[in-house]
């Protein structure tokens, strides 16, 4: 156990040092095998086996994907549409990017892409109506996070890899939640715009109709996308890794055919963007991959699991700490790297405490996108911080508002009453 401390003491150290998150987890890794004497030729074939699974395919085409999808006016014109519905309201604007965030999400998986995709267009916009600048930062970050809930969710995909369950399962188990979230930030959203909002554009009803008709018309292959993507996947006529096949081929067409925004170097340019994001991950995933392999040898998990539940006898206690525990991992990395560290370190833990394991997929996934938004790391809340051009104390308010009000009384819910995460898998998998 001492070891395995260090070794995190290492990877938390390099990270706040800014050492790239990849490099930090590959040196904290081959620091605890030394360290432990195992023989690093042991620990490959595991990891090796692990990076070329077939469903791990799903994620270098999604991140391509949602690269592609920024690039081809896919995210703008779903934009327009959801403004035409319900940007002329209170808090219509808010409601906009919340919803924008969810959908994109749907396509992209990540919520990095959510908030590239996104943040710039929506934190000027919601400037211009009124909105406090740090406000409209905070709203575009916590949003982002429905892209790690709203399926197909990349760090689901990572999940369900190391743990075993299904891909499938993983992203219903979220969904729910992500949902509610979203309804909880349109909610606060409408008690924070600006009055004089909904005054901003007087509704005429034939202008309404008509406006309505123009921009379903120019998003319509956009807003089908969703439909095609996440109707294949629970209706059974392709796998996550398919699915994410389709979504590639289906941004190119429309990108080249219907929209005529995609030239052959944006997508070269993208897709070798997608082939660093991927690479990066791949090498987290090989270098704990390497890890859990000799944490399970030296029986570490096990360890972590008899602490943890010897800190009280009640479940609701024990599960409140690995709540804890996730959070923290959120804090310090990101969405896909925190997934990882779940599976191998906590897994073992929630199957201790008689957890389901679908029911434990949705705690790591809300959890986790809480702890991105949070300081003092926060990848994400700096990222949209970066986008909206605004600095720390203006925004770090109204995100912990947002966070407390909106995304933690969601976590509980869901850590508490399983049925929130097990209902839909039950429902459409037959999973018991």
């Amino acid at each position: 156990m001492t070891l395995f401390l260090l070794a995190l003491a290492i990877i938390v150290v390099l990270i706040l040092l800014e050492v790239p998150v990849a490099y930090a987890f590959g040196l904290g890794a081959l620091g605890f095998v030394w360290a432990s004497g195992r023989s690093i030729d042991y620990m490959l074939p595991q990891a090796f086996w692990q990076i070329g699974s077939f469903a791990l395919l799903a994620l270098p085409l999604f991140v391509l994907a949602g690269r592609l999808m920024n690039a081809s006016s896919v995210a703008e014109r779903i934009l327009a549409f959801i403004d035409t519905i319900v940007g002329r309201v209170r808090g219509g604007v808010g409601a906009v990017t919340v919803l924008a965030c969810m959908l994109v999400g749907a396509i992209a998986g990540s919520g990095s892409s959510a908030i590239a995709a996104i943040g710039s267009l929506m934190i000027d916009r919601m400037s211009a109506r009124g909105y406090d600048r740090g406000y409209a930062v905070a709203l575009v970050a916590c949003s982002s996070v429905l892209a790690q809930l709203i399926p197909p969710s990349i760090p689901m995909i990572v999940f369900a890899l190391m743990t075993g369950i299904p891909v499938t399962a993983a992203f219903l188990s979220t969904l729910v939640p992500g949902l509610m979230i979203a309804a909880a930030y349109i909610l606060l959203n409408r008690f924070r715009a600006p009055p004089a909002e909904a005054a901003a554009e007087p509704f005429r009803p034939t202008v309404f109709a008509r406006e309505l008709g123009t921009r379903f018309t120019a998003a319509f292959w956009a807003l089908l996308m969703p439909a095609i993507i996440l109707g294949g996947i629970y209706s059974g006529l392709f796998t996550p890794t398919e699915a994410a096949a389709v979504a590639v081929g289906y941004v190119l067409a429309i990108g080249f055919v219907a929209y005529r925004t995609l030239t052959a170097g944006a997508v070269v340019e993208e897709v070798v963007a997608a082939a660093r994001i991927t690479g990066s991950i791949i090498v987290i995933l090989f270098a704990l991959s390497i890890m859990s392999r000799a944490m399970l040898l030296e029986q570490i998990p096990m360890e972590i699991g008899t602490v943890l539940t010897g800190l009280s006898d009640s479940p609701w206690v024990s599960l409140l700490i690995l709540n804890l525990v996730l959070l923290l991992i959120g804090m310090l990395v990101d969405d896909v790297s925190g997934s990882i560290v779940a599976a191998i370190v906590l897994w073992p833990v929630a199957m201790k405490l008689g957890l389901h394991p679908i029911h434990f997929a949705a705690i790591v996934g809300t959890n986790l996108g809480l702890g991105n938004v949070t300081p003092p790391c926060a990848p994400l809340l700096f990222m949209a911080g970066g986008i909206g051009k605004a600095k720390l104390p203006h925004y770090i308010k109204p995100t912990l508002a947002l966070l407390v009000f909106g995304h933690l009384p969601v976590l509980l819910l869901v850590t508490f009453l399983p049925d929130l995460s097990l209902a839909l898998p039950r429902l459409l998998l037959g999973i018991g």
